[in-house]
C-alpha cells in the first residue's frame, strides 16, 4: 500500500529524545495554529509530491543498526485511517529489522484522536508520544490558540489523550510552544498544574519566521533566560506530589482530580 507522505528526513537527533530517527512529515490537520511553520502541509498537502514508502525504506537500510526509530509528525497523523497500515509496514519492513528488533515508532499528535492514540497504544504500535498541548484547558482560550472552533466535547477529547498518556503504557511527553501574545506565563504554570505528575512537559519557544499568521512575523519571541526559567519551574510543578492529573472524566471510563519544520528539543523550533 502506499501512502501520502509528504516529508522525510533520514536522521534527526532531536525529536526523539536521547535517540536518532527518521522523521515522516503526513499531511493535513484539523487545528490551524497561527504560528505553525507547517502550514502548507495543512492547507496546501497537494503541492508536495508523495514520497513512495519502498524508497523511504530503501533509503534508510543503510542506518540499520544506526537510527533507533522513526518519528511520525504532520499535519496530525492521527487523522488518517491508513496511520495504523503504515506503523505496521514499518515495522515489519525487513530491511529496517536489525538484530530481530524492528524500529521504534514515535508519534506527535494534538490530541485530538484519542480512540486512535489508546488503539495504537494498546497494539504496543507506538513506543513514545509527543502529545501537543496548545494553551488553558478552556474552550475559548485553547480555540483562539488552536486556530479553530472548540466545543466542551473537543476539549474532553484532549483531555481523554492526556489521561491514556498519564495512565504510562507508553512513554511520552507533553510540550506547548510559547507565543507571548497567546500565552501568559501564569497560563502556562496553571496548565502546568493540570498535568501534574506527568513524565515530562517541555516548552517550546516561538519562532516568528514562517508561521501561518503573517501577523505574528513582528511578535519578538521570549529570551533564552526566561524560557529557562518556565522550564525550571514547569519541571518544579509536574514534580510536585500529592496530586494527580486533573482531566475531565473519559470515556474510557478513566477519572481523575487534567519538511518544512524545524526540530523539537527543549526549547525546539518546531511549532504544530
Amino acid at each position: 500500500m502506499e501512502y501520502p507522505i509528504k516529508g522525510f528526513i533520514e536522521t534527526s537527533f532531536s525529536d526523539w529524545p536521547g535517540k536518532v530517527v527518521a522523521v515522516l512529515f503526513l499531511p493535513s490537520c484539523n487545528f490551524r495554529c497561527p504560528y505553525c511553520h507547517n502550514h502548507d502541509l495543512v492547507l496546501r498537502p497537494e503541492k508536495y509530491p508523495d514520497i513512495p514508502l519502498g524508497e523511504i525504506i530503501e533509503s534508510l537500510q543503510k542506518y540499520r543498526g544506526w537510527i533507533d526509530g522513526i518519528c511520525l509528525t504532520g499535519g496530525e497523523p492521527t487523522l488518517h485511517p491508513w496511520l495504523l497500515s503504515l506503523i505496521q509496514d514499518l515495522k515489519s519492513a525487513e530491511g529496517l529489522i536489525a538484530a530481530g528488533v524492528s524500529l521504534g515508532i514515535k508519534l506527535d499528535t494534538n490530541g485530538t484522536r484519542p480512540q486512535v492514540l489508546k488503539s495504537l497504544i494498546d497494539g504496543r504500535l507506538i513506543d513514545y508520544v509527543a502529545m501537543d498541548l496548545k494553551g488553558p484547558l478552556q474552550t475559548d482560550r485553547y480555540a483562539a490558540i488552536a486556530g479553530v472552533t472548540l466545543e466542551e466535547e473537543g476539549l474532553a477529547q484532549i483531555e481523554s489523550s492526556i489521561q491514556i498518556l498519564h495512565d504510562g503504557k507508553v512513554d511520552y511527553e507533553f510540550r506547548t510552544t510559547l507565543i507571548p501574545t497567546l500565552i501568559e506565563e501564569e497560563e502556562v504554570y496553571a496548565l502546568a498544574r493540570r498535568i501534574r505528575g506527568a513524565r515530562r512537559y517541555t516548552l517550546q519557544n516561538f519562532n516568528p519566521r514562517g508561521a501561518m499568521d503573517e501577523g505574528l512575523k513582528n511578535v519578538a519571541p521570549f529570551d533564552e533566560r526566561t524560557m529557562r526559567r518556565m522550564q525550571e519551574r514547569v519541571n518544579e510543578i509536574i514534580k510536585e506530589k500529592g496530586s494527580s492529573p486533573q482531566c475531565l472524566s473519559s470515556e474510557f471510563g478513566v477519572q481523575s482530580s487534567e519538511s518544512e519544520a524545524g526540530k523539537s528539543a527543549n526549547y525546539s523550533e518546531r511549532q504544530k
